[in-house]
């Protein structure tokens, strides 16, 4: 039996915890402490919450770093505390119980670092401290790990990204419109409550990003004192910042691998919209971290979901009671052996874990990505109307020679709709995860390209690449590929999904616009996954302009995606259509790249 007695008070006080009669007889009852100050250079205040045992001696501590509210940490906080550790939750600056000013990332080092070494220094801690969490919970980590505290010993980031440009705020140059705004109207909303509770705005109300507008963001700030630019000032810089500049630059995790000293434990997801980051975080901290030792002690677990959802069943797929993970239990087992030296999965397995869809099983792996996995070419191939399931396309490895090529109208006034995918955070109105594509694929601005059904069980897991030959009547558009298994009853199911911006075909840095009817290679980013397409089941690629509202949409005009403060542009055609095409002959032998992983 266990109890337990929380209360509001700003004071610390002991929580009484009982064990049950058969639990691990090294279990301590927990020690509660609220809204602790923790002061940072700067002089600003945060707060956090403690939760240790009850005992003399000193303990590793967990932090937590969180803009979601320190007082949801009280399960894991009382858990991991009865299992000998010191678990703090602090609110990030900004944030709830907080003092300063929220904003995305650029306080994230200086106050990472601030907070290991004040947790370090608790007369309660042994010394080493280890950070835990998921989504911007991760990049707290990860920004913590690129400042270097000496007292930092390991990180846990769960579903984040290495890079807030490329795979947080823009993806191949597109802006990431669904998660962009709706996580921004979630954080806004704690944002409002502290100008009103502090009475320092008149904020009458706060409303969320329309997602069918044009521009995506006015920059007058002085038009609305109401308007989210008052609550969410990083959001325009987001906008103002379109290329990878040193505004980014400054907050990459990519470009600091090598300052990374930490073993790690990265838990990625398929379905995730940081998928791609959390894969390059292991991958680039394995080949770069500063110390052997930090480049041997990455681990990598990738489950089913993320901020898809919890399984078993994500969307409309049920991967079976095999896919389920629990998070804190993970959490607590990657510090008992890092801290505590405890003989479990971490300590006596292979580095990597995925989980292969389709056979629904878990694998243990040496490295990602697999080393047996080949990469092969799957060519696109039609006899020039691969538009919508009704068409001629097909993919096979055998290299085109003499082929029509393919063409669509893509109207940013009607844009193919976003159908699941890596979306957050709003299911209610846009459902994530695996979801049947039949109902885009029948638009005749889909090309759709498929295999025979499959004669046998093939596995496809790594990256996966589309090289595309196109042109377009646009100075600049956009070019989609999405990966999809097709079951034996037509049931499509999306696997994973890219996207590039023509004027970024080159360069985040340097855009430089296309010109109309010259054919370009384009080589799309569609990130990973790993599945087992079954006997009689389809491998299919889609290729498009548009994933809207996942993605916003490219105007085809050249212009950026926001208007300046002022500027009048109500006689200007806010957009056009564009007429793409796609080439698959000898000359322009457009491919899915995949990486097929040999029976055994």
């Amino acid at each position: 039996m266990r109890t337990r007695m929380l209360c509001s008070s700003l004071f610390c006080f002991i929580v009484i915890f009982c064990v049950s009669a058969h639990a691990d007889a090294n279990q301590y009852a927990v020690t509660y402490e609220r809204n602790v100050a923790v002061k940072m250079r700067d002089g600003v205040i945060l707060r956090a919450d403690i939760y240790r045992p009850a005992a003399d001696g000193k303990f590793p501590v967990l932090l937590q770093r969180t803009p979601y509210n320190k007082d949801n940490g009280v399960d894991f906080g009382l858990m991991a505390a009865t299992h000998g550790f010191v678990v703090i939750f602090e609110d990030v600056r900004g944030r709830y119980a907080s003092d300063g000013e929220w904003y995305t990332f650029k306080n994230e080092p200086n106050d990472g670092y601030d907070s290991v070494e004040w947790a370090a220094a608790l007369p309660y801690s042994d010394g080493k401290v280890g950070m835990f969490g998921g989504s911007y919970v991760g990049a707290t980590q990860m920004l913590a790990a690129i400042a270097h505290p000496p007292h930092l010993a390991g990180i846990c980031p769960v579903v984040t990204a290495s890079n807030y440009h490329s795979n947080w705020v823009y993806q191949g140059g597109a802006f990431e419109q669904w998660f962009d705004q709706s996580w921004t109207s979630g954080l806004a909303q704690n944002t409002f409550d502290r100008e009103v509770a502090n009475n320092t705005n008149a904020l009458q109300g706060i409303s969320t990003f329309p997602l069918a507008s044009y521009p995506l963001f006015n920059l007058d700030k002085h038009s609305d004192p109401a308007s989210s630019a008052a609550l969410a000032p990083y959001y325009l810089d987001w906008l103002a910042h379109p290329n990878y500049d040193d505004y980014w630059r400054a907050i990459s995790i990519e470009d600091h691998f090598g300052d990374i000293n930490v073993p790690a434990l990265h838990v990625a997801a398929w379905y995730d919209l940081f998928l791609g980051g959390s894969l390059r975080n292991y991958e680039g901290i394995k080949a770069h971290g500063a110390t052997e030792q930090a480049r041997h002690g990455q681990q990598l677990i990738v489950i089913v979901g993320g901020h898809a959802g919890n399984g078993p069943k994500i969307g409309d797929v049920d991967f079976g009671d095999a896919s389920k993970f629990d998070e804190d239990e993970a959490t607590l087992h990657w510090y008992e052996y890092l801290f505590k030296g405890a003989q479990n999965e971490f300590a006596s397995g292979k580095p990597v874990k995925i989980f292969v869809m389709g056979a629904n099983q878990w694998r243990d792996e040496e490295a990602w990505p697999l080393a047996r996995a080949r990469a092969t070419k799957y060519f696109l191939h039609s006899a020039g109307k691969a538009n919508s399931l009704n068409g001629n396309g097909s993919l096979s490895i055998t290299a085109p020679t003499k082929e029509a090529s393919d063409q669509y109208v893509y109207d940013p006034g009607n844009p193919a709709p976003t159908i699941g995918g890596p979306l957050c955070c709003d299911s209610k109105h846009l459902p994530p995860g695996p979801r049947d594509q039949r109902s885009v694929e029948v638009r005749d601005d889909v090309l759709v390209y498929s295999t025979p059904p499959m004669p046998q069980d093939t596995e496809i897991s790594g990256p996966v690449t589309l090289e595309l030959y196109a042109k377009s009547s646009a100075v600049d558009t956009d070019f989609t590929a999405k990966l999809v298994d097709v079951w034996p009853d037509g049931f499509a199911q999306n696997l994973t999904e890219g996207i590039l911006r023509a004027r970024y075909r080159d360069s985040q840095e340097t855009p430089s616009l296309i010109t109309p009817g010259q054919i370009y290679k384009f080589n799309i980013d569609v990130w990973a996954t790993s599945n087992v397409f079954k006997k009689g089941h389809v491998l299919r690629l889609e290729v498009s302009s548009s994933n809207f509202p996942h993605f916003d949409r490219n105007l085809n005009t050249g212009r950026d995606r926001y208007l300046k403060a002022n500027v009048d542009v109500s006689s200007e055609q806010p957009f056009r259509s564009a007429t793409n095409v796609i080439y698959h002959d000898a000359e322009h032998p457009s491919a899915l790249i995949l990486p097929i992983v040999p029976a055994r």
